[in-house]
């Protein structure tokens, strides 16, 4: 089975740390914030590459961001 991401922990991670959309953003190669907000709030899916740079960027694991 499958798991999720947990949108909802990526958000609040983030939040946690500090960094805006507009720095995920920059980080994640969009010229926009609001491509990232798609991504974050479930218009968008996350692409597995990204996963490795969003758990570098908000200092955890990969595994972080499943639903157990």
């Amino acid at each position: 089975m499958l798991k999720q991401l947990n949108l909802e922990r990526i958000k609040e991670r983030r939040v946690e740390k500090g960094i805006s959309t507009t720095q995920m953003a920059n980080i994640l190669g969009f010229k926009d914030p609001s491509t990232y907000w798609n991504y974050e709030n479930g218009k968008y899916r996350f692409k597995a590459d990204m996963l490795p740079i969003l758990a570098n960027t908000l200092n955890c694991e990969i595994e972080y961001f499943f639903n157990h």
